[in-house]
């Protein structure tokens, strides 16, 4: 269904002069000269206007083609450097959007909106002090922008630095107090913390993100506020990632207390998950299945409607259960394909590409090169999208088993997670998968982690069986692969 995506801004807002246009025409009575070609000046500030355009459109090709043509005439024309830094950025040319960027500024230092920008493409490329500093001036020099204390409040959240992200979310809704990343951001620290009785109430406002789709179609039906519905349906919309419906799901049955029905929109993929809960009266994934409903709520605002704090988190079990028919064909097929005595150690490195914390969460099949060390294991990849393609550059010394490709949905994840004897992953949807089964899993998270994972602590009220390994302050994970490798070892021998 939707999804939320949050992160700092980089916007298009260049200055690119006036266009002139040509006259309205001349008086029949009258003769006049035909109109003069553009001044150079003129011709320059059409084109601009025009890759403008361009790229707001998402028209990046067209938009990049123009600018490149406006710099080989004006090499030294800031505007179009910059606006190729977004478009640079949007291309996910991250490097060369902070070299296009930095050469606008050496030519426009007191440009607010190129700090701004730039403020957020550093943070990306996890430059975080030169990212301070920019995202410092751009504040400086425009002190009543929202946006400014946006990006330098999503920054302090990846610098751990959660008073200060809180209290830039508050410089930006002091000065617009509808402006909803401000309030998104202060959602996202103060849950990381613990702090969920604010949390929550802030973390509704994620709905009024530019970046998330309508809830659902257009309809006169009311949000629901957590009062008894005896008569009708409630319709439950799985608003965000796997992950995210997954650990939610838990607050169905709250729910369901206090409703005659509840039908649950979600995508087909998470069917075989969802469908294990007895509450559930309807799950369909096409808006013309959806019943009748008197009221409908995101499932991720159901943690607010009960009060959830952290010492009342509900637990996740009983749900999440391998089907019969399906385990039986995975314990047959794992058997084929995975040497008979070997330890079977589940692996996934990256998680989706789109998710606006990939570059931090992920990392390469490269980087779990120790546990292919480790004597009598065999790894199992459960590994799905892009990042399958590093298996073809695999030599390393334990043998490895590449499922992605057969991995139709979480029903025959749920299967694979049965057969093996440990689960080493990244951030993503099948440790929560893992917890909700009751398995044991091993999950690897970024320095400045997802909210849900909280700070300073191994495990995690979510889920009792996932076991946390952190980065530390150089934020790599090769020692966490380290120490997770020596646990191996020691466990395993």
């Amino acid at each position: 269904m939707t999804e939320v995506v949050s992160g700092g801004g980089v916007v298009s807002e260049i200055p690119v002069g006036a266009v002139t246009g040509g006259d309205a025409g001349p008086s029949p009575a009258v003769a006049v000269p035909s109109p003069s070609a553009p001044s150079p000046a003129d011709r320059i500030a059409q084109m601009m206007q025009l890759a403008n355009e361009h790229e707001q459109a998402g028209r990046l090709d067209a938009a990049e083609q123009i600018l490149r043509q406006v710099l080989g005439e004006v090499p030294q024309h800031h505007p179009a450097l910059h606006l190729l830094g977004i478009v640079s950025f949007k291309r996910d040319r991250t490097t060369e959007a902070a070299q296009l960027m930095e050469r606008s500024i050496e030519l426009a230092p007191m440009q607010a909106l190129y700090q701004r920008n730039i403020c957020e493409v550093y943070r990306v490329l996890g430059r975080f002090d030169e990212a301070l500093a920019a995202g410092q001036r751009a504040a400086s020099l425009t002190p009543q922008d929202v946006h400014c204390y946006h990006n330098l409040g999503v920054l302090h959240y990846h610098r751990l630095e959660l008073d200060q992200a809180i209290a830039a979310g508050e410089r930006a809704i002091a000065l617009d107090p509808s402006f909803p990343g401000g309030h998104f951001g202060i959602a996202e620290a103060s849950l990381l913390r613990a702090d969920f009785a604010r949390g929550w109430d802030e973390y509704e406002w994620r709905m009024k993100l530019a970046s998330a789709p309508p809830l659902l179609p257009p309809t006169d039906r009311p949000q629901w506020g957590g009062q008894p519905l005896l008569n009708g349906t409630l319709l439950l919309v799985a608003d965000q990632g796997y992950g995210d419906v997954i650990q939610f799901s838990r607050y169905i049955p709250w729910a369901a207390e206090r409703c005659a029905k509840v039908a649950l929109a979600c995508s087909s993929e998470l069917h075989p998950f969802i469908r294990q809960l007895p509450e559930i009266d309807l799950v369909f994934d096409h808006w013309d299945r959806a019943p009748e409903f008197v009221a409908y709520v995101a499932l991720s605002g159901l943690p607010r409607l009960a009060g959830t704090r952290l010492n009342s988190i509900p637990p996740p079990a009983p749900y999440g259960q391998a089907e019969p028919a399906r385990l039986a064909h995975w314990v047959k097929r794992l058997d084929a394909l995975a040497p008979p005595g070997y330890r079977r150690v589940g692996i996934i490195w990256a998680g989706r590409p789109t998710h606006h914390n990939d570059r931090n969460r992920s990392t390469s099949l490269q980087t779990f090169a120790p546990l292919a060390n480790l004597p009598g294991v065999a790894l199992i990849s459960l590994q799905k999208g892009p990042a399958q393609a590093q298996i073809g550059g695999y030599w390393g010394r334990a043998p490895l088993v590449n499922l992605g490709p057969e991995l139709r949905d979480f029903g025959d994840t749920m299967a694979v997670l049965e057969c093996l004897d440990k689960i080493v992953i990244v951030d993503t949807s099948v440790g929560h998968l893992a917890g909700a089964m009751g398995k044991e899993a091993w999950i690897m998270l970024p320095y400045a982690p997802d909210w849900r994972w909280l700070l300073d602590r191994s495990d995690t009220p979510w889920y009792p069986t996932l076991r946390l390994f952190r980065q530390g302050t150089e934020r790599r994970y090769e020692p966490v692969i380290e120490r997770i490798t020596a646990e191996l070892h020691r466990e395993f021998a």
